[in-house]
Formats: C-alpha cells, structure tokens, sequence
C-alpha cells in the first residue's frame, strides 16, 4: 500500500508556534515511519494495515536560544544603566565559552563542554578567582535567558571542579607603623594622590569607592564629618550593602578638608579619574599601588588598608557587626538585614579609637 502523494515524506516541518506566555517557540515535526494499531507496530500490506486510516506521530522538539543570543537577551535587559565592564564581562566569558564549545542552544551544552571550557581557562593560565568570575557571569547569562524563554534545564556550568586558590595572591594588611609612616608622606606631598591615599587609609574605603566620589559625598559641615558611600551612575557599588556612612577621622578627616579646599572647578573629589562617564578606578590603582610599592610589605597595595582596617577595628575589640557596617562587609544571619544599623555616633567613638 502506497502513501497518499503528502504524506510520503518521512518529517514536514509545520512551522513555528509562538507559545507567549512562556516566551518559547516549538518547531512542530512529524514521523509516521511506524503506525501503531492498540500500541503494537503494523507491517506494511497487511490487512490491519490497510483497513487503518493512517495518522502521524508529532513529536515537540524544544528550540530555546543560542548562547550569542542569550548574551544579546542578558545585556539589553540587564545591562541598563551598568558600565561599560558589564558588556564586556559577558561578552568576553561567553565568547570564551563559543570559542572553546561552539555556539550552541544554552539547553544543549553539557557537562563534558563546561570540564572543556575549565581547562581552556586553566591552559589561558587564569587564576583560580579570575575562573570563578568567568563562570558565574556565564552562569548568569544563561540562566537568565533561560528563565526568559521558560527553559528547565540543569546548568552544566555549575559546580564545576577547579582550583579556586590557584594562583591567587595572598592580600596583606599594612603595618600601623607602615600606615603612619604613609600617612605623614601624604600629608607632606600634599597632592589629589596623596589625598585619596590618606582617604583610604583611615576610612578602609574600596579605592574604586573613593574615587568616584563627588565633593558632596564628603559631609564635613555636619556635627560627626562622614563620607557618603553611595552608588552614581559613573561609579556603581560592588553590593548592596556597600552603600553605607563612614565618620572621617584622623587623615581621612585631613584628606576631606583639602579636597574641598583645593577642588573648585569640579563637583568631583577626584577629577583626575573622572573624566569620562565611567570612574577610571583601574587607572588610580595603577599610579598610587605604583607609589606605594617601596614602602608596603611584599604583596602589599592600596587593597591592603582595607584588609588594614578590619584588623585594627577587631584590635580595640570593636564588635563584628560594627566593622562590617565601617567597611560595608555582609553579616552573617537574618537579622542582619532588618532596622537602619548603628547610628554616626557609635560608628565615630569605634573609629576614633584606631587613629
């Protein structure tokens, strides 16, 4: 028995369906090569076989997005108002990814291309933190365009085996002696680097932190002088809870006072790196850690006053919470997230103590 002259295709593609509300297409494909009569095949000729009205098999194969795709999906929804570093941290991690595994629809990479692309980063010479951040902004993006299209899969981009600490540099704080020692240099010099030193280093500030600062951001006309950490457009926070309140003591204090002295052509505290629309922390980093490497112990950087702070928080007994609030660390526990935190004034006594 022959087939009808439409049906002697073996698979007709019917089209795509748009199913909006779970934001997915389906290719609808169908496969007659067997008929079933009460669930048991038939074979061709026979008298079941001819008496039965032939009818096909659809099969839903689900088409989500490619991994380019997801990238595109990830940045013009997520990407709003974020630096310029954003795109380039997704378009680079991914692109790896292309490179190494091929672009591929995000539900069809499998375990054995995230060991793969492991071992391309490794054979890069990437440390193990630099793999860490490669995977999560991976991760990110395909999660995200997958919750977008309504896919369920397994990311196979997660726990993946490596080293974290390989080739990772061990950050080490600053000597008070040392930190004194700079500070008297600062206050000598008398420069907007030295500023921004002296800033840091009485403050545990992130450097990126400061030097995105505006001259507002700087309170020296209230009762307890504080420094503003919040997040500008040019400058975004590392997390949430970075945005926070930091009394001025000491040569931070200092610091402040000859920023507004000296500052009067720029709403700026650090002009010098703000030129464009984004801060150029990268930049600073690179001229004072430049200064400051005869006179830091080996490892040591701008980094290292932060890392500085917390020790001599913890040396006058300071409590946890309260230096983590200073340094805009997370704190561990429910709790942690509920009321405003401790007052300026409580901050103030606790920091008067390390200078």
């Amino acid at each position: 028995m022959s087939y009808p002259a439409h049906r002697q295709s073996s698979r007709w593609h019917l089209g795509s369906l748009a199913q909006n509300e779970k934001h997915r297409s389906f290719r609808l494909s169908v496969n007659p090569p067997t008929i079933a009569w009460n669930g048991c095949p038939s074979s061709r000729g026979s008298a079941a076989h001819d008496q039965l009205e032939w009818a096909p098999i659809i099969t839903w194969n689900t088409h989500t997005v490619k991994l380019s795709e997801a990238v595109s999906i990830y940045l013009r929804l997520k990407g709003k108002g974020r630096p310029i570093t954003f795109q380039r941290a997704a378009e680079r991690s991914c692109g790896y990814v292309i490179d190494v595994c091929g672009d591929k629809d995000i539900a069809a990479y499998t375990k054995a291309d995230a060991n793969a692309f492991r071992d391309d980063l490794l054979k890069r010479g990437l440390t193990g933190s630099s793999i860490t951040r490669v995977f999560g902004t991976v991760r990110s993006v395909i999660n995200f365009a997958a919750s977008e299209c309504g896919v369920e899969f397994r990311n196979p981009f997660g726990k993946v085996y490596y080293d974290r600490n390989a080739g990772v540099e061990e950050r080490v704080p600053i000597p008070a002696d040392v930190i004194r020692s700079l500070q008297q240099d600062c206050r000598r010099i008398d420069d907007d680097l030295r500023w921004l030193v002296a800033l840091v280093s009485d403050t545990g500030m992130r450097l990126a932190e400061a030097t995105g600062l505006l001259k507002d951001d700087l309170r020296l006309d209230d009762p307890i002088p504080h420094v503003v950490v919040r997040e500008h457009p040019w400058r975004r926070l590392k997390t949430a809870g970075s945005a926070r309140k930091v009394p001025l003591v000491g040569a931070s204090l200092w610091a402040a006072q000859r920023v507004h002295e000296a500052v009067t052509d720029s709403t700026f505290a650090f002009p010098r790196y703000n030129k464009t629309d984004q801060t150029n922390s990268n930049s600073a980093s690179a001229a004072l850690n430049k200064w400051l490497k005869p006179h830091v112990p080996e490892k040591g950087s701008m980094h290292s006053f932060r890392h500085s702070m917390r020790d001599r928080l913890r040396a006058v007994e300071c409590p946890a919470d309260i230096v983590d609030q200073i340094g805009g660390w997370q704190t561990e526990g429910v709790g942690q997230s509920y009321g405003t935190g401790y007052p300026l004034e409580v901050l103030a006594k606790w920091m008067a103590n390390v200078v």
